[in-house]
């Protein structure tokens, strides 16, 4: 199935087109008459008095060819409500043969600025299917046709709201992917395809890697007959050359947990272990498609936990990209390993303003947060503040987690720097973020994002249906608009 948005000033036969009217929130009809013929609005008038006011819409069928909607406006609607409200009517509408409506935009009356455009992306991020492997398709089109003189999503407004919906779907996409199509053989070079949006890709092989001694990274995928990659994607938009905003992503495209094995049941949703690196490639090319007036860098990690005889054992020691030395005591906590090198690297390279880093880094957040927030963990009070108020405007919530050096300690290991787990047990996910910091050498600022609980849906959400949920590209995205163009 597919959506297909026209904005036209065609008319709409008000015998025979499926009409959508937006109205107050308890449905006054008066002021939607000249939408409607005489007839229509005695018949919808009459079964006014006997339907539920308080929903947010009602469908009228006046015959088997027509439909009206009436969608209300509720009083103090925030934005992420007005793309709830989009998504709610695409529920209503996503059945049946091919269908074709007109959406009346004269006939919104709020003070919300470019309530439309919020309704139309809320619709458009909820129609998102993943059914690349399924032989039967569903061919069904939907054409919204939006006509009329007033409350249009400019043009400005709807290629920002194109470029964040292909962002988030790409992200979507790439976390859907089975992990024997998108191993980080393949991952790179789609990756590399994004020059073509405006991005400077650089793709550092193993040969690289091994050159600047990112052995934390390289040990995780040394099992995997397949290469690992560290990526970076370069977006120059601001007209001065300021220092980048870095976004980092645990890009592991299947973790077996390698000899530190995972429970077979729910190993096959390990496929989205590389959520985080999703999430920051969904961003960078949302920033370049809408033309962003920023300096930004992206950098992935792409590596895969496998079993062989050449995988890493617990009680290995690896020296990282910084020169500090970690035991691996659990070879299934292999995502900081993966980001330790990715951030210093990041840091040393590109001297970012700020670095926020994404991973479903731990079960432990999921115990804490389920899925309704992100695990928020940050050195700097200003940056965590900027990215919480992001995530209250676009309903991505994120809740800060404690940082102290008191959980520091509990990292230190006996025969190497440190270690890559707690063995006493508790606060996994902040004994995690531990670890990361110490990859932060120059104090710049950082926040770490453990979206473990929030790159898939099981049931599916407001804005998505059941599975990848592309958490943190709009959060993101609203960080950087509102904060550093």
């Amino acid at each position: 199935m597919s959506i297909k948005i026209n904005y036209t000033n065609k008319s709409a036969s008000k015998n025979s087109s499926n009409t959508v009217l937006f109205s107050d929130e308890k449905f006054n009809l008066n002021s939607l008459k000249k939408f409607l013929s005489n007839t229509e609005f005695s018949y919808i008038k009459d079964l006014l008095k006997i339907s539920d006011l308080k929903k947010n819409l009602l469908v009228f069928e006046l015959n088997s060819n027509k439909k009206i909607v009436l969608i209300s406006i509720k009083n103090n609607l925030k934005t992420s409500d007005i793309e709830s409200l989009g998504a709610e009517f695409f529920g209503r509408i996503n059945y049946g043969k091919n269908s074709e409506y007109f959406i009346f935009s004269d006939s919104v009356k709020t003070k919300h600025e470019n309530f439309l455009g919020y309704f139309l992306h809320g619709l458009k991020l909820k129609s998102y299917e993943f059914n690349k492997y399924k032989t039967k398709k569903d061919k069904r089109l939907i054409v919204l046709n939006v006509t009329g003189n007033k409350n249009k999503p400019s043009e400005k407004s709807q290629l920002k709201f194109k470029a964040l919906e292909e962002g988030t779907f790409y992200a979507r996409d790439l976390v859907s992917e089975p992990g024997n199509i998108l191993h980080p053989d393949e991952y790179a070079k789609r990756l590399n395809l994004l020059k073509k949006d405006g991005l400077k890709i650089n793709i550092y092989d193993e040969k690289k890697l091994k050159k600047l001694g990112m052995h934390a990274l390289l040990g995780v995928g040394q099992g995997s007959i397949r290469g690992s990659y560290l990526v970076t994607m370069e977006w120059n938009g601001a007209k001065n050359n300021s220092k980048p905003l870095a976004f980092v992503g645990k890009g592991v495209c299947f973790d077996t947990g390698g000899y530190s094995l995972k429970p077979a049941r729910f190993m096959e949703d390990m496929t989205y272990d590389m959520a985080g690196s999703a999430t920051v490639v969904g961003l960078m090319k949302s920033l370049a498609l809408r033309k962003a007036k920023v300096n930004a860098v992206g950098v992935v990690g792409l590596v895969e936990n496998m079993v062989s005889g050449n995988a890493q054992r617990p009680g290995d020691i690896v020296k990282s990209y910084s020169g500090k030395t970690i035991e691996v005591l659990n070879t299934d906590a292999e995502g900081r390993l993966v980001l330790a090198d990715a951030l210093t690297f990041t840091e040393k390279k590109f001297k970012p303003k700020f670095i926020v880093d994404l991973a479903t880094l731990t079960g432990a957040i999921i115990v804490c947060l389920g899925s309704e927030y992100a695990g928020l963990f940050s050195n700097d009070d200003k940056l965590s503040k900027q990215i919480y108020n992001a995530g209250e405007k676009v309903e991505e919530k994120v809740w800060r987690m404690p940082l102290h050096k008191n959980y520091d300690k509990l990292m230190n290991s006996k025969n190497a720097d440190m270690q890559n787990i707690n063995y006493i047990g508790g606060a996994g996910s902040t004994t995690a973020a531990q670890f990361l910091q110490r990859f932060i050498l120059d104090k710049t600022p950082w926040a770490h994002l453990d979206i473990a609980g929030m790159a898939f849906s099981k049931y599916g959400g407001a804005l998505n249906s059941s599975g990848a949920t592309g958490f943190g590209v709009r959060l993101l995205n609203q960080l950087v608009e509102e904060n550093y163009e």
